[in-house]
This record gives structure tokens, C-alpha cells and sequence, in this order.
């Protein structure tokens, strides 16, 4: 007879031998998903003897988890900012410094009738998580990426948290939105340089290359999103990204250089410079600009 706690434990020592990170907390995610139970849940079945038919899928998640395949592909879904989105192979996997940037944007804004676009929107969580904290206070986000599936996932997940103010745009950056303009450009656009994929995980790898590699230096499409981006920003609106670990300066410049000002890049939680957030300066005022690093 198997029990829960006995799965667990076999699954924890097999991820471990694997190399999986968290080793125990991921095996404990897998059995929750399989049960259909909360973590709290679980720790009151452990002594639950598990049916033939609850192992076999079991088993195989763990084989696939082992191989190095990303958990939130395994288990279709991920949190981010207290909602739960549908995630998989389409498009990158939503991190966990994506949410600090939606803090810090949701923390800067300030208006109604807000026009937002989320730039290289992936699977949508951040534009439909500022669009969802925003309330009535957000007139229509957009969510534009390059990537046809990308967009299909998106819009599942629009559905899936109930939000009916987003528009879907495929497109090249700002190629299909010639004329629109908005209150927030938000972006977590592919900032990773050609020269480091050998760097990468396996598991990181496991993303589309479109949604992580950013040219030679990693900023080829950062640098082009910029020069564009006061073309399409009312006046006072802001622009907020996120960055690699060493591109601060270079950005900052960049976000100078087009005119922005009141420039910060924010640290996360790691105490890495990865957020830079900027003002497009007032047309009738002269385009003077600052630039620090916060955390």
C-alpha cells in the first residue's frame, strides 16, 4: 500500500538525484494537482492510501518533471498575482519579478480612462493583472505579441479571469499600431544576449527562443521598443520594463536619449537593477531627464 506521504518521499529523493531545485515543495505540487486538493489539504492525507489509478498519471508527471520539463508545463497553470492563468510551451513562463514590475507600475499610476499595452504579452498575466487590479479605471488593455500562439493563450487566459476589456494585436512591435497611443507601455520583452545561451538551463530553454533572446548584446529589441515608444505615449504617461541583470545603464540611456525623464530602475527582491519605469516629458516642456537606481 502506498500512501501520500510515501509518494512524496519517493518522489522528493528521485527529483533530487535529478537535480530539480525545491525538490520536495515540486513533488508536493504534483500530488496536490493529481488530488485536486489545497497544500493545506494534502498534510491532512498523508496516511491516505493511493488508488492505482491516481499513481499512473502521478508517475508520469514526475518522469517528465525528472527529464527537466518546467512544472507549470506539467501542470498547465501558474499564480501570478493571486490568479491562477493557464501556462505552457506558446509562450514564456511567467516569473516571479514579472509581478514586482506590475506592483511597481500599479504604484505608479495615477488617472482614469487609462489605455495600457503590454508589449511581447506572452501568456497576457501582465496586462490582465493590471487591467484587473485597475478596475474601472482601465478603459482597454492591449495585448500585442509577434507570436500567433502566443496570443491564443492570452486571450485564454482573458477568458479564463473573466476580463472583457482587452483587444489582441499581432504584431512587430509597434508595426500594427501606427496611430495608437496610451497611458502605460509595459514590457517584458526577450533581453537575454545570443552569447549566453550556453549559459541557460535546460528548463529555461524550454521557452521560445523569440520570447528570450534579445540579439547579440540581448538589447536589440529593447533599443528598437524605445525609440518607438514616445510616438505612441500621451504626454505624462509612463513606461515601465523589465531588464537583465546588467543592462541598467544601457537602458537608462537609451529611455534619456528618447526623451523620457523622472527615470528609475528598481531593484527585485534579489537586489538586482531590473525595472527601469520613466515619464514621456510634457511636448511644451524641454526634455530634461534623471536617472537613478532604487530599490
Amino acid at each position: 500500500m502506498t500512501t501520500v506521504l510515501d509518494i512524496i518521499e519517493k518522489g522528493t529523493v528521485y527529483l533530487e538525484k535529478k537535480g530539480i531545485d525545491e525538490a520536495r515543495r515540486q513533488m508536493q505540487l504534483m500530488v496536490t494537482h493529481q488530488l485536486s486538493c489545497s497544500r493545506v489539504e494534502l498534510y491532512m492525507q498523508f496516511d491516505r492510501p493511493m488508488t492505482e489509478e491516481e499513481l499512473i498519471p502521478l508517475r508520469e508527471n514526475l518522469k517528465r518533471r525528472g527529464e527537466g520539463e518546467p512544472l507549470q508545463h506539467i501542470l498547465g497553470t501558474v499564480e501570478f498575482y493571486r490568479r491562477e492563468y493557464k501556462t505552457d510551451s506558446r509562450a514564456l513562463i511567467p516569473r516571479p519579478e514579472t509581478e514586482e514590475l506590475a506592483s511597481l507600475i500599479l504604484n505608479n499610476v495615477a488617472g482614469d480612462e487609462l489605455r495600457i499595452l503590454d508589449m511581447g504579452t506572452g501568456s497576457g498575466v501582465l496586462g490582465l493583472t493590471l487591467a484587473a487590479e485597475l478596475g474601472g479605471r482601465c478603459k482597454e488593455v492591449v495585448l500585442a505579441d509577434i507570436s500567433t500562439d502566443a496570443l491564443s493563450l492570452a486571450e485564454e487566459n482573458a477568458i479564463l479571469i473573466g476580463l472583457g476589456r482587452y483587444t489582441l494585436c499581432e504584431t512587430d512591435l509597434f508595426h500594427s499600431l501606427k496611430d495608437e497611443t496610451f497611458h502605460i507601455l509595459a514590457a517584458n520583452l526577450p533581453y537575454i544576449a545570443e552569447t549566453d545561451r550556453a549559459k541557460l538551463s535546460t528548463e529555461v530553454l524550454r521557452d521560445p527562443d523569440s520570447a528570450l533572446f534579445g540579439g547579440k548584446d540581448g538589447l536589440d529589441i529593447l533599443r528598437h521598443f524605445i525609440q518607438q515608444a514616445p510616438s505612441h505615449l500621451h504626454s505624462g504617461g509612463i513606461i515601465a520594463l523589465e531588464i537583465g541583470y546588467d543592462q541598467a545603464d544601457a537602458v537608462e540611456k537609451m529611455l534619456a536619449e528618447a526623451g523620457f525623464s523622472n527615470i528609475h530602475t528598481h531593484k527585485d527582491l534579489n537586489g538586482i537593477a531590473r525595472f527601469p519605469i520613466a515619464t514621456l516629458s510634457d511636448s511644451s516642456e524641454s526634455p530634461t531627464s534623471s536617472s537613478s537606481t532604487s530599490s
